[in-house]
């Protein structure tokens, strides 16, 4: 299983966040974001219906009817009721949860720094975890650092 840090340097979440989501989608994966917060989570949602004026991400807020149909669904635990085999953790808080999907795509800014270094280094000599670690360059594209 894979798990990508991704340190939001120059580009907020509402930017990085659904460039990952597209990716997911279009390789046939379905997606789930975790935010503890209702709050983000319902700003989630409006962003995903409004981040792109000729496009929008097909998803839900976790507790429908829905859920299981989902393409992306938003949720406050790591619980994919839609299937997803991919995570976003968007609100900065490392889950345990989130080594039962095959890919993690952890977001944290500076205000969560020392929290995603203590979970790097905690997967440092998991069997089967690859780590990546991605910052933003001055222009706002990912490269790998580590």
């Amino acid at each position: 299983m894979q798990v990508d840090f991704y340190h939001l340097t120059m580009l907020p979440l509402e930017r990085a966040l659904p460039q990952i989501a597209e990716k997911v989608l279009a390789s046939g994966g379905r997606l789930l974001i975790v935010a503890g917060e209702a709050a983000q989570r319902a700003g989630l949602d409006q962003l995903l219906w409004s981040y792109a004026a000729e496009t929008f991400l097909p998803h839900g807020q976790a507790g429908g009817e829905d859920d299981a149909r989902q393409p992306v669904l938003i949720a406050g635990e790591p619980d994919a009721a839609n299937g997803a085999r991919n995570i976003a953790l968007a609100d900065g808080v490392w889950r345990e949860e989130a080594l039962r999907f095959d890919r993690v795509f952890h977001f944290f800014d500076e205000e969560r720094i020392g929290e995603a270094r203590a979970a790097w280094k905690g997967l440092a000599d998991r069997d089967g975890v690859e780590r990546n670690y991605w910052k933003q360059n001055e222009n706002g594209r990912w490269e790998k650092a580590a």
